[in-house]
């Protein structure tokens, strides 16, 4: 996703927070199966450097859960947390990510 209406769009619907990261998710409803996803991390993350750090991990977990653990048709942004996205280790961060598409998927 790259509009910013999308990504408020996305911010009205459902979200479910872990240590590392803020996930949010909605269904768009249009009938289209493909799972969106964007990525965001402000400046309390840390510099340049350290909030592309955390992106670029960020879009590793995503490519390697979302075809499986996201739902069809939905939306999804993916929100860095100050201190613990770039450093946390990376099979927690699958962990947390794996966590919150599970919670996501549970709500009516």
């Amino acid at each position: 996703m790259r509009a910013r209406a999308d990504f408020l769009a996305t911010a009205r619907g459902l979200r479910q927070g872990t240590g590392t990261m803020m996930v949010q998710g909605r269904d768009r409803g249009d009938g289209n199966p493909l799972i969106r996803v964007g990525f965001t991390c402000s400046k309390k993350v840390g510099n340049a450097v350290t909030r592309n750090r955390a992106k670029r991990r960020l879009r590793a977990i995503a490519r390697e859960l979302l075809p499986d653990g996201g739902q069809p048709g939905w939306d999804y942004v993916l929100i860095g947390r100050a201190d613990a996205t770039a450093l946390r280790p990376f099979d927690d961060l699958r962990r947390d990510l794996a966590h919150a598409l599970r919670c996501l998927g549970q709500r009516p």
